[in-house]
């Protein structure tokens, strides 16, 4: 039974990618006839963004598949103005790997632990993101906002398709344990502030607005989950906007249905409003190397909601 549930999750999810496979060559030709139709001319200067912090001083944090947990620190010892008043004890911060493991990855997270726990935020370890129910420490809490930046699986796989199904896997897992952790209330509620010129084929930006475009509901809304990941292949192959808003239909009935959501917004991730934050790759440290994203594109955050049933 269990062969057969992975084996309808993988085939939904292979025609999924065979679909955003065609899309993103459809769009790439466009492009390339674009730029060759208009030649070598000097291109228009971009509007700079603004940076989008996505909590306020009254939200319950929860923070999954911490590194070396430089995010957290930032973020309580280093918050952006917006934040000052943010209580710490607001902040839970949670890892995958055991303490022990932790430390052995990332040499820097144990000085991260002690600032977080000597400033008040909670910080737990062997905390499956997919499985958030199985930790006993958030056993009957709720979060206004539940943030995982730079999600990945970490498994190594050479092969590209199966590299991109088994983190949307793991993505499908997240959002579908992490709703049990939101907080209820209203739909919250933005106002689109000017209309964004898009074409007919633009299907992954379907519902997408930038920070500049919508305005977050005020507190009080139910919660929202984010996640931040490059905006850039092999990444934009996860293709998570989708994953949330229309997930793979069970094939079974006991298979685990995903809940649905609603794309909220999504900004870019400045990781410079972050002091002091650094990125590690799931591995941890590597013998060559500060084992850092790749580079070029941009960092994107996605926000969700919980769709009405």
């Amino acid at each position: 039974m269990a062969k057969a549930k992975k084996s309808s999750l993988r085939a939904a999810l292979s025609s999924q990618q065979s679909r955003l496979r065609k899309n993103h060559q459809a769009k790439a030709a466009a492009q390339a006839a674009e730029q060759k139709q208009k030649g070598k001319g000097k291109a228009a200067p971009s509007r700079p963004r603004r940076s989008t912090i996505p909590f306020a001083p009254t939200d319950s944090i929860l923070l999954v598949g911490e590194g070396n947990f430089s995010f957290a620190r930032a973020l309580v010892e280093y918050p952006p103005s917006a934040l000052e008043h943010l209580p710490s004890v607001n902040v839970t911060a949670t890892a995958y790997d055991t303490e022990e493991e932790c430390y052995a990855k990332y040499p820097d997270a144990q000085e991260c632990v002690r600032v977080l726990r000597q400033k008040g935020a909670q910080v737990y370890f062997g905390v499956d993101a997919t499985k958030l129910e199985k930790a006993v420490p958030l056993k009957n809490r709720k979060y206004d906002k539940i943030l995982w930046n730079f999600p990945h699986a970490g498994k190594g796989i050479t092969d590209q398709d199966r590299n991109i199904l088994s983190n949307q896997v793991l993505i499908l897992g997240f959002l579908r344990s992490a709703s049990r952790f939101l907080v209820a209330g209203p739909v919250p509620q933005v106002m689109q502030a000017r209309k964004r010129k898009r074409s007919d084929d633009d299907e992954d930006d379907d519902e997408r607005q930038s920070e500049e475009e919508r305005v977050p509901a005020d507190a009080g809304s139910r919660g929202t989950i984010l996640i931040t990941l490059r905006n850039v292949p092999p990444y934009t192959a996860w293709d998570v906007p989708k994953l949330a808003k229309n997930p793979p239909a069970p094939k079974s009935s006991s298979e685990a249905t995903n809940p649905r959501y609603t794309l909220l917004r999504s900004f870019v991730f400045r990781r410079e409003d972050w002091k002091g934050y650094e990125h590690r790759m799931t591995k941890g440290e590597r013998a060559h190397g500060q084992g850092k994203t790749g580079e070029g594109g941009e960092d994107r955050t996605w926000e969700f909601c919980l769709r009405d049933a």
